[in-house]
C-alpha cells in the first residue's frame, strides 16, 4: 500500500501548488509538476502523457497569464506607455532581485511589488504636465488597476491549476485502482499462507501433544 500512500501524499502537494498560485513566496504548477514527475518515475510514466502535456501546457500558460492580466489592469485605467514600461522594468527588477530587501517577505514580495512600484513611477514620470494631485491620483488609479489585474491573474492561475491536477487524477486513476487491486490480492495471498503455516503448525504441535501426553 506504499505506492497508494505516495499517490495520496503527492496529490496533497499537488493542493499546496494551486494554493501557491493565489499566494506569493509559495510554489505553484511548478510544484505540480515537480509532483506528477515523481509520480511518473515511480510508475514508469505509465499513462501520464497526457496528464504531463497538459501540465507542460499550462506552465508556460501560467508564465505569461500573471503579467498579462497586469498589463490589461493597467490599460483598462487609461495607463500610458511608460507605466507600462515601468512595469516591465520594474518586473525584471523583482525577477533579477534588484529591489531593496522588504522587512517583510524579502525580494520574494518584492517580485510583486516591483511592476507597481515601476508602473507608478513610470506614470509619475509621464504625468508632468499634471498639478501634484491629479498627477498622484493618475499615478495610483494606475497601480489599482495592476494590482487588480494581478489578482484576476492568479485566480486564472490557480483555475489552470486545478484543471492540471484534475487532468492528472482521471488519467492515473484507473492505474492506481488496478495497483490497488493487485496489492490487495498479494495481502490475500500472504493472509492465506500464513493461515496454512499456521494451521499446519497447530496440526504438528496437536501431534507432539498427543505422543507427549501418550
Amino acid at each position: 500500500m506504499t505506492l497508494v500512500i505516495l499517490y495520496y501524499f503527492l496529490i496533497a502537494i499537488m493542493i499546496v501548488g494551486i494554493i501557491g498560485e493565489l499566494l506569493p513566496a509559495v510554489p505553484g504548477m511548478s510544484l505540480i509538476l515537480i509532483a506528477m514527475l515523481v509520480w511518473g518515475f515511480v510508475t514508469k510514466f505509465a499513462g501520464m502523457g497526457v496528464a504531463l502535456a497538459v501540465a507542460f501546457v499550462i506552465l508556460l500558460l501560467s508564465l505569461g497569464v500573471e503579467f498579462l492580466a497586469s498589463y490589461l489592469g493597467a490599460q483598462k485605467v487609461g495607463a500610458s506607455n511608460w507605466s507600462q514600461i515601468g512595469l516591465v522594468v520594474g518586473l525584471l527588477a523583482g525577477i533579477f532581485g534588484l529591489l531593496p530587501a522588504l522587512p517583510i517577505g524579502g525580494p520574494i514580495i518584492g517580485l510583486f511589488v516591483g511592476p507597481v512600484v515601476g508602473a507608478f513611477v513610470g506614470e509619475y514620470a509621464y504625468r508632468r504636465d499634471l498639478e501634484l494631485t491629479p498627477r498622484l491620483q493618475q499615478s495610483l488609479k494606475v497601480c489599482v488597476g495592476i494590482v487588480v489585474g494581478t489578482v484576476i491573474g492568479h485566480v486564472a492561475k490557480a483555475m489552470l491549476a486545478t484543471a492540471a491536477v484534475i487532468v492528472f487524477i482521471v488519467t492515473t486513476w484507473p492505474n492506481l485502482s488496478s495497483v490497488i487491486s493487485y496489492q490487495l490480492s498479494v495481502i490475500s495471498y500472504q493472509f492465506s499462507v500464513f493461515s496454512y503455516q499456521v494451521s499446519v503448525f497447530s496440526f504438528q504441535f496437536s501431534d507432539l501433544s498427543s505422543l507427549f501426553f501418550n
